[in-house]
């Protein structure tokens, strides 16, 4: 980079010392066990210290992830936060209403709260294309959502002594 460049910031995946949450419906166990055995998975393989740094919460659903988030991030013990969840598609609408409103508020909330609130939920037509993502041929979007947790959290590490000069 040459002085006339501008600054460039970029996350990295080190997560030693991060205080994060990860939220995890209990909707749809079998798969949202999964998604939380991926972000564990990722979190340890990159420095994190599960037993103090790391805390995780359950909610019944899906619907309810945003919410806590919401609650948990009210204060500023976690750097970021990570939502799991499964919703599959049945007979009725409820999917939709369910989906759309569950992404709606997770974003809502890290806007808000200008905390790294990242989107481990996988929507799917079937309960097979669920496992698929969550450990399956596809990867774990669990692991894929704590990695950019990770990355979320240090990149926002990096930018705000910036602003606050």
């Amino acid at each position: 980079m040459t002085t006339d460049s501008p600054s460039e910031f970029e996350g990295g995946v080190n997560a030693a010392g991060l205080k994060i949450a990860i939220i995890v419906s209990r909707f749809n166990r079998a798969v949202t066990d999964k998604l939380l055995d991926g972000a564990v998975q990722c979190l340890r393989k990159n420095g994190a210290d599960l037993q103090n740094d790391i805390d995780v919460l359950y909610c019944p659903g899906a619907y309810e992830l945003p919410q806590v988030a919401s609650y948990i991030t009210s204060g500023k013990k976690y750097q970021a936060v990570v939502c799991l969840g499964a919703v599959i598609r049945g007979e009725t609408p409820h999917f939709d209403f369910i989906c759309q409103e569950c992404a709606r508020g997770i974003g809502q909330v890290s806007q808000e709260r200008g905390i790294p609130v990242l989107f481990g939920v996988v929507t799917t037509n079937t309960f097979e294309q669920a496992m698929e993502r969550a450990g399956g041929s596809i990867g774990n979007k669990g692991y894929d959502a704590a990695l950019g947790a990770i990355a979320m959290a240090n990149l926002f590490s990096q930018v705000v002594p910036q602003i606050e000069r």
